[in-house]
């Protein structure tokens, strides 16, 4: 069954990407849901050819193009807040396609959120977009590679609002659906989870902070009590080193910039971005639109390549 890619914001490097991409082959029909005027002219610049056909869901080839329009020309590198509504729309119609069983994963290039916001539409990323438009109550950020697979409990949040959203209840759910997902997703039938303290030294007994001791803990003695391969909570400059990483599965980290700082010097360029708790198989790649490169200038499709070959790696067999 098809994997839809879809393009991501058009000014972007995503368009550049789909381009690279259209000539290669994958482990299943890829569908590339975008503008395909746009993704032309950008193979064209490129020196590409872009000849793929239509797609056809009674006749699968291995790349195809699902086109839909963007409402104003677009220029490589040069934002335009009309085309907001059209990034949304790329990612209406794949996850349309994944509930309705037509596609078996989706995977995204990246979007501008900026300009969707400038469109009207409320948008703070793809994250929690598609849990608000699947109606799921707890969906759980992970990036993977380097042989890491690192989870949020928190995501894009500003930082002085990281302990406030550091509850008992947040953290349960995340490391259900973590523990969960890595079963189901990932096929490990025991997966160890290392979970890391939201304070210095995992707060140092108390004195450099309490949510370990109030929050973090109860949670893991309780779920551990249940059965969970979960350890815990570990000082994040630490957890991180061979010693500690040996024989884990993946590691929780408190907020953004705790986990993500040391997976992305890990594996950026590689790294995939996959949200966990759906009801559909959702990857992405690890870095941003590239505006200065759309277009023009050397391009690394390493990322969304892994996250595609992820998108077919976890999805359900048909």
């Amino acid at each position: 069954m098809a994997v839809a890619l879809t393009a991501g914001e058009p000014a972007g490097i995503g368009p550049d990407l789909c381009a690279m991409f259209a000539r290669e082959r994958f482990a299943g029909p890829l569908v590339i849901v975008g503008d395909r005027e746009v993704i032309a002219q950008r193979a064209a610049q490129r020196g590409l050819a872009f000849d793929i056909p239509d797609y056809s869901r009674a006749k699968p080839v291995p790349v195809s193009m699902l086109h839909i329009p963007v409402a104003t020309p677009v220029e490589a590198g040069r934002l335009d807040a009309r085309n907001g509504r059209h990034v949304v729309s790329l990612l209406d119609r794949a996850l349309e396609g994944c509930l309705a069983g037509e596609f078996t994963a989706m995977c995204t290039a990246p979007v501008q959120k900026s300009t969707i916001n400038e469109s009207g539409l409320p948008f703070t990323g793809h994250t929690e977009y598609l849990a608000e438009r699947t109606g799921t109550k707890q969906v759980v950020m992970l990036l993977a590679g380097a042989g890491l697979r690192v989870a949020l409990v928190t995501t894009h949040l500003a930082l002085a609002d990281v302990p406030r959203a550091i509850t008992r209840e947040r953290v349960a759910s995340v490391l259900r659906v973590l523990d969960r997902d890595l079963r189901e997703r990932f096929r490990i039938p025991n997966p160890r989870i290392l979970v890391a303290g939201l304070n210095p030294h995992a707060g140092e007994s108390g004195y450099l902070g309490r949510e370990e001791i109030e929050v973090i803990t109860p949670v893991i003695e309780a779920l551990a009590a249940g059965g969970m391969n979960v350890a815990g909570p570990y000082p994040a400059d630490t957890l991180f080193t061979p010693r500690m990483l040996e024989g884990a599965d993946a590691e929780l980290a408190m907020y953004h910039d705790q986990g993500l700082s040391v997976l992305k010097h890990a594996a950026f360029g590689d790294a995939v971005n996959v949200t966990l708790g759906l009801p559909i198989v959702r990857t992405s790649v690890d870095h941003g639109t590239a505006l200065d490169r759309a277009g023009r200038g050397e391009v690394d499709g390493g990322s969304l390549r892994a996250a595609i070959a992820l998108a077919f790696e976890l999805a359900p067999a048909a």
